[in-house]
């Protein structure tokens, strides 16, 4: 699985130790962010993530910027994206089972380093439930479609 990473230059530290922490797992990482601390606009980054994901080049795309609010917003704008900010475990995990979610966002000035990594775990080890839930994305993507 490739999973595209970006970040503005609040979460540089967090985005490398998430990068090698998903390394180790066996994933393959594509680093879309930034790698320096200089001020940069999260928005790049953001829809970056977005067009790796909707476009195929990524299965699923993690963003990470101060809280990861702005970079999420960012992803959203993105035809297809379903980001969500998790700064707990539990959030990350129904985001994927109830929503289908195919990014995620957290804020590196939010979370400590092993928290991220417990959201990520849980993100990823979850399974979309269908169903229901199918119904519910179908009406949350037709938002999307009607493109008003």
């Amino acid at each position: 699985m490739k999973i595209a990473i970006g970040n503005d230059h609040a979460a540089v530290e967090m985005k490398q130790e998430i990068m090698a922490y998903l390394q180790e797992k066996g994933y393959e990482v594509e680093n879309l962010g930034t790698d320096s601390p200089e001020s940069c606009d999260y928005p790049v980054y953001g829809e970056k993530v977005g067009r790796a994901v909707a476009g195929g080049r990524a299965d699923l795309g993690i963003c990470i910027c101060g809280t990861g609010i702005g970079i999420s917003l960012a992803a959203n704008k993105v035809k297809g994206i379903r980001a969500a900010v998790c700064s707990e475990p539990y959030s990350a995990k129904l985001s994927r089972m109830h929503n289908d979610t195919n990014v995620l966002c957290f804020g590196a000035r939010v979370v400590g380093i092993e928290l991220a990594k417990m959201i990520v775990d849980e993100w990823l080890s979850a399974e979309f439930l269908g169903g229901r839930h199918q119904r519910r994305v179908d009406l949350i993507m037709a938002i999307e479609e009607k493109g008003e």
